[in-house]
């Protein structure tokens, strides 16, 4: 039997979303702790979710990274998901929240919402769908 101890899934998401928003402002984790008073590592445990984020702390994290405490609860597992016997990086969110926090995730999203025109975007879209159905072949 594994006795390692494995961080809770809303504790991963919490800190997934951390380091999202964190990364959409262009942040680091030295600068994001320097603000909080703590360290870096500490900022690196809690994206992990690794250690958990209380509440006064996660409104200060809200408040510097300038968006409101829900946001970090946005798509979080539900308790039925929680009790099914999936690890927190095998939940159905995983790979896009991993994909989203990504350099290459931020890098393509922000380029993504600067094209104005629908169709254009709904264009790309597809293009994208086909080359990852040409991948799988």
């Amino acid at each position: 039997m594994d006795n390692t101890k494995k961080p809770n899934p809303i504790d991963v998401h919490v800190g997934g979303r951390i380091r999202m928003r964190r990364n959409m402002l262009g942040m680091s984790q030295e600068r994001l702790g320097e603000s909080l008073g703590i360290t870096f590592q500490q900022v690196q445990k809690y994206e992990k979710g690794t250690n958990r984020v209380g509440a006064s702390r996660l409104q200060d994290i809200a408040s510097i990274l300038n968006t409101p405490v829900s946001f970090f609860f946005e798509d979080a597992p539900s308790r039925d998901s929680i009790a099914a016997p999936l690890r927190a990086e095998e939940g159905p969110n995983a790979s896009a929240m991993e994909f989203c926090t990504s350099a290459e995730g931020l890098m393509l999203n922000r380029a993504f919402v600067r094209i104005s025109n629908p169709k254009t975007r709904k264009r790309l879209i597809d293009l994208v769908k086909t080359l990852a159905e040409e991948d799988d072949a």
